[in-house]
Formats: C-alpha cells, sequence, structure tokens
C-alpha cells in the first residue's frame, strides 16, 4: 500500500514538470517573476553559502592537517585533500542539501499559502497556467544555481588556505601545490553536471509539495518539513548515481 502511494506521488510529480511547460505565461509578465525568483532564491542564499563555505574548508583543512602526524608525509596533501573534499563533495552535495532546507522551505510555503487562501484557484479562474506561472520561474531561477556553488568551491578553498597557513599547518606554497597537484579537470565539470540536476530537483520537489498540499496553515508548515526530506533523500541518491556513473 505504501509503494503504490509512493509511485502515485512519483507520477503525480513527472506530469507536474509536464503541466510547467504547457500554456506559457506571457513574457512580460513571465520575466518580472523569473526577476524575483532570481532575488528570493539565488541573492537571498549568497551570505550563507559563504559563510559556510568558509569556515567547513578552513574545518577540512584542520582536520586533514592534524591526521598527517606522520613526518614523512608531504605537507602538500592538506591542499589535496582540502580541494577534493571541497569540489566533489562539499560544494555541489552539502550546500545543495543545506538549500534544500532554505529555498526548499521558502518554495513550499509561498506556494503552500497561496493553495490555503486560495490563490492558486484563482489564477486557474483567469485561465492562468498556476503551474506554468509559479513552478516555470524558479526552474529558470535555479539555473544560476551552478554559479553559487562555484563560489562555494572558491571560498571552500580559501578557507582552506587561510586555516592551514595562518594556522601554521602548511606553507603557503605546499598548500597552492597541493590543490595544484594532479588536477583532472573533468571533476569540476562533474560537480556542475551535479549541481544542475540537484538545481531542478531543489526548484520542483518542493514545488510539487507546496502545490498539492491540502488543509490549513499547520498543514503548509507539515508540507514543507517533509518537502525538505524528500528533497535531501532524492539529492543523496541521485548523487549516488551520478557518482556511479560519471567516476567510475
Amino acid at each position: 500500500m505504501m509503494l503504490l502511494r509512493y509511485l502515485t506521488q512519483m507520477g503525480r510529480y513527472f506530469l507536474m514538470i509536464k503541466e510547467v511547460f504547457n500554456k506559457p505565461t506571457k513574457w512580460s509578465v513571465m520575466k518580472g517573476l523569473i526577476l524575483k525568483e532570481v532575488d528570493d532564491l539565488i541573492i537571498d542564499s549568497l551570505g550563507i553559502v559563504c559563510f559556510i563555505s568558509f569556515f567547513v574548508g578552513g574545518v577540512v583543512s584542520i582536520q586533514t592537517a592534524l591526521n598527517l602526524t606522520n613526518p614523512l608525509i608531504p605537507k602538500y596533501l592538506i591542499g589535496f585533500a582540502t580541494r577534493q573534499s571541497i569540489i566533489l563533495e562539499f560544494a555541489p552535495t552539502f550546500i545543495s542539501i543545506i538549500m534544500a532546507g532554505k529555498m526548499g522551505s521558502f518554495i513550499t510555503s509561498s506556494i503552500g499559502t497561496m493553495r490555503v487562501t486560495e490563490q492558486i484557484d484563482a489564477l486557474e479562474v483567469m485561465g492562468v497556467n498556476s503551474l506554468n506561472y509559479l513552478v516555470f520561474p524558479k526552474i529558470i531561477a535555479l539555473l544560476l544555481y551552478p554559479f553559487v556553488i562555484g563560489i562555494s568551491m572558491f571560498l571552500g578553498i580559501f578557507g582552506g588556505y587561510v586555516a592551514a597557513v595562518y594556522g601554521g599547518f602548511a606553507s603557503s606554497a605546499d598548500f597552492i601545490a597541493g590543490t595544484q597537484n594532479e588536477f583532472i579537470p573533468f571533476h569540476i565539470a562533474y560537480a556542475f553536471i551535479k549541481t544542475f540536476i540537484f538545481a531542478i530537483l531543489l526548484a520542483t520537489i518542493p514545488s510539487f509539495h507546496g502545490y498539492y498540499m491540502k488543509g490549513g496553515a499547520l498543514e503548509v508548515g507539515k508540507a514543507s518539513t517533509v518537502s525538505f526530506v524528500w528533497t535531501s533523500v532524492t539529492i543523496i541518491t541521485m548523487n549516488y548515481i551520478l557518482t556511479q556513473m560519471l567516476l567510475t
């Protein structure tokens, strides 16, 4: 019974995505909606992303340095480990899970509130495709999400550099040599491929839970929690699948 319910929900989700691209809203209206979503979802997220990335990069660097107790192990490995950790996993995956909480809750609660207050019904009565009007601008805005992750990568490695050099764990030359050692450009492409797919999930799964919620104000909060859980689970599952596909 539970499996059937999950399969039904997955079917509704894919039908929702199909409907998002039907009967588009006029560009003069859509342009303003997209710019508002860029401001709400991308610009407003930069502060927390920058803060977390810088300090987590520093922590990764310090933890690596503290575990390199053997004097025969070269110090440049601190920079190497920091780079690999930040680019491959921390920036694309864990920032996306944090954004599932921040962006996802905002998307679910805003659409859910519109459902509760019957604003979505009003859009439908006016002949507007409410899914295109509400969800499409979020998808387009989150196409800029890879830029957020690019900033996260830079600040994570920079935070590691500051922690290693000014904490006395490695010299500046050693850390920079580590970040350049055995660099594989495809790792950047891999990170951005993941980020692009995570961006689509961040836009659509919270929208789905907000759009199809039933009840009143209390259920808006519940829907936000459920959307965070399912967005996180889907991101982690897709992370595993993409890593298997792209790196093995």
